[in-house]
């Protein structure tokens, strides 16, 4: 057996198990190792009902009062009946599982874990885990994994595979030596993955990650350096001069150039008449202006006679940027081509035929542009979003369609990241910074509240709306099942919530990033046209579409989230000239997260945030809500764990990292 061999191979894992785990990405051994949970129950001590807190996970022997009745509310059923102990009643109630009420009866005692709170003076413990006593001792206070699972698949089913794989293979190959890891106090390789699915306490589980982190962040910077190498190899092919086009464009805009927007373009236009292929990273703050940036430097391709490029995250995103730049670059006589997967296989057909035969100029879409369907006539410019950092592989692939030899890159990035990390992270890079917002641009004002503040915030935003604007609400999480090592709202309760409270008044949409890509697509297109008034989300619309009429979001557990990402989503509102606002709501009660949110609160200042991000985050953080780290890492933060970002970027420039790249830049680890 062979860490490569699919997932069959293992011994319990038939086509349908297979097919299972292959939904959720894991093909081979080797991607089950690192199918890592997405987060760890800790259950605590048995406390009684009266010293339980609102909006805490608790651990409480009750005796079941009532039989448990059922109902049906907009597809979904709730369980519920009330149990007690000797200080109080509380209401238990449960979702989307009938199957209990035959379970449950009058006289039974258990242990309940879960969210406890309040609803008018009534306590109540919402979808909770039930365990027998003796159960629940033998947990004591360890972690148990939970993962990111799809219909079908357990989390029994997970455990069980990635224990016959650890029983299969007695020891894995380790890249690093054992002095190695021990100056850098780092586990093996086997012991980090088995904390990470197996950890015994929270201190062995740190040190798990430690490694795993490390292994992420120096497989990251190994492909960076060779693309470095790559770099200052690459002569460049298409030698351009600025546009005349480029230069009046400028001078018909309604505003002016801010000096970091000209400073951008300028370093793009010496790039492009350099020896070399451009390869440079663009990073501004959100609404810092970098699209029109972008804009001027396909403008200038174009005028000296090839192709650019434009890669966005997602299909509505592509399709903003396709009907804002055509409208921009009409007077030029410019071609711009839309190409995504959304397109009909006719629609698809004309658009790959225009961009061969020349027809079009600047061709926007998502990483499809680079899949070997799509040939280009002579292309020299792509832009990318930072999501799209592309490996030796797909340099080549670029190189190959170009024709003449490798185009010129330039990648936007819209997180803003300390100097110091950044010149690490983007080493294969030259960086420009546009650290100045358009004039006309007000600033966001916030507000950091309690769950006390939830009325008045829905009052605010339903003023909002009637003056025909509208609202994002985030919450953490998508269902109230999906994350059991925290309280949090949850996307699916809280829209139905709120289009219970407003009914006809307020439209109310839902995003996650469970939905099929059709269908949050077709959410945001409503939500971007105005057909919805009040988006409730996951961060998912972190990368999301210009809605310059959205004015106010409301973000539910806040002290869940780092301060970059809160930065992030706060990003999606404030986008054209009207009044925005925010609105944090820390359901903590914690001093120190409220002291963390007010710098959100105080400044609107991606950079500085970023850097006191950096400064307070630390490895109690770990433990939240995963972000959609940055430049796709797994387990890794570049917040949290700035520390070892360090130690692995030190380890491979030392020349102690050897290892053989595979075919996408990535070094080989297992």
């Amino acid at each position: 057996m062979d860490l490569k061999d699919d997932i069959s191979s293992l011994k319990g894992i038939g086509e349908k198990s297979a097919g299972l785990f292959h939904k959720v990405g894991v093909f081979s051994l080797m991607d089950l190792l690192r199918y890592y949970p997405s987060s760890y129950i800790r259950y605590p001590k048995i406390i009684k009902v009266k010293d339980a807190r609102p909006e805490e996970r608790v651990a409480l022997e009750l005796e079941v009062q009532s039989e448990a009745s059922l109902r049906h509310v907009g597809g979904m059923s709730i369980l519920s009946f009330t149990a007690c102990d000797d200080t109080g009643l509380v209401s238990v109630t449960y979702f989307n599982s009938p199957y209990l009420k035959n379970a449950v009866k009058p006289g039974m005692k258990r242990v309940f874990f879960g969210s406890f709170g309040f609803k008018g003076q009534t306590a109540r413990l919402s979808h909770p885990k039930m365990f027998k006593y003796e159960e629940y001792r033998e947990l004591g206070n360890t972690l148990m994994p939970v993962y990111p699972l799809t219909k079908g698949l357990t989390a029994r089913t997970v455990t069980k595979a990635v224990k016959a794989v650890f029983d299969a293979f007695g020891d894995l190959e380790d890249p690093l030596d054992e002095d190695v890891r021990n100056r850098l106090d780092l586990m093996s390789l086997r012991q980090s993955l088995y904390g990470m699915h197996f950890p015994v306490d929270e201190e062995g589980f740190i040190k798990a990650r430690k490694r795993v982190v490390f292994d992420e962040f120096t497989d990251f910077l190994r492909s960076v350096r060779q693309l470095k190498e790559d770099n200052s190899k690459t002569s460049n092919h298409y030698v351009m001069i600025e546009s005349a086009e480029a230069v009046r464009l400028t001078e018909s805009l309604p505003f002016r150039l801010t000096g970091a927007q000209e400073r951008a373009y300028r370093d793009i236009v010496s790039d492009l008449a350099s020896p070399y292929a451009m390869n440079r990273l663009i990073e501004g703050d959100v609404g810092s202006g970098k699209t029109l940036v972008a804009c001027l430097a396909m403008l200038t391709a174009v005028k000296n006679g090839y192709q650019a490029a434009l890669m966005a995250p997602t299909e509505v995103l592509a399709g903003q940027h396709m009907a804002k730049l055509s409208e921009l670059l009409k007077p030029y006589d410019v071609t711009c081509t839309l190409l995504t997967g959304a397109m009909s296989a006719k629609e698809k057909k004309q658009a790959r035929e225009d961009i061969a035969s020349g027809v079009s100029d600047i061709i926007i879409g998502t990483h499809a542009l680079i899949t070997d369907l799509v040939e280009y006539k002579n292309l020299a410019l792509v832009i990318t979003d930072e999501q799209h950092r592309f490996g030796v592989s797909q340099r080549k692939n670029l190189s190959d369609k170009a024709g003449g030899g490798m185009p010129h890159v330039l990648v936007m990035s819209a997180t803003p990241i300390p100097r110091t990390l950044a010149l690490i992270l983007y080493g294969d890079l030259s960086i420009t910074v546009i650290d100045e917002k358009p004039s006309k641009r007000l600033d966001i004002k916030n507000a950091l509240v309690g769950p006390e503040y939830r009325k008045k915030a829905y009052e605010f935003i339903k003023k909002e709306v009637a003056a025909h604007h509208q609202a994002y609400v985030i919450c953490p999480l998508v269902e109230p099942s999906e994350d059991e090592s925290r309280a949090g709202e949850n996307v699916e309760e809280y829209s139905k919530k709120l289009a219970d409270m407003w009914k006809d008044d307020v439209r109310v949409g839902m995003l996650s990033g469970r939905m099929k890509s059709r269908d949050k697509n077709a959410v945001m297109e409503r939500f971007a046209s105005g057909d919805i008034d009040v988006l409730v989300s996951t961060t998912v619309v972190e990368v999301g579409v210009d809605v310059p009429n959205a004015t106010v979001m409301m973000i539910e557990n806040a002290e869940r989230f780092g301060l970059a990402a809160l930065h992030q989503l706060r990003g999606r509102i404030g986008r054209g000239n009207l009044q925005s606002y925010c609105i944090f709501v820390d359901t903590s009660g914690k001093k120190e997260s409220s002291k963390r949110l007010e710098i959100l609160k105080n400044t609107n200042d991606g950079f500085k945030i970023a850097s006191k991000d950096l400064d307070i985050r630390g490895p109690g953080d770990i433990f939240g809500i995963r972000q959609s780290g940055e430049l796709g890492f797994r387990v890794a933060d570049i917040y949290t764990d700035a520390g070892i970002l360090k130690m692995a970027s030190e380890y491979v420039s030392s020349g102690d990292a050897g290892g053989e790249y595979d075919e996408a830049g990535e070094a080989t680890i297992l």
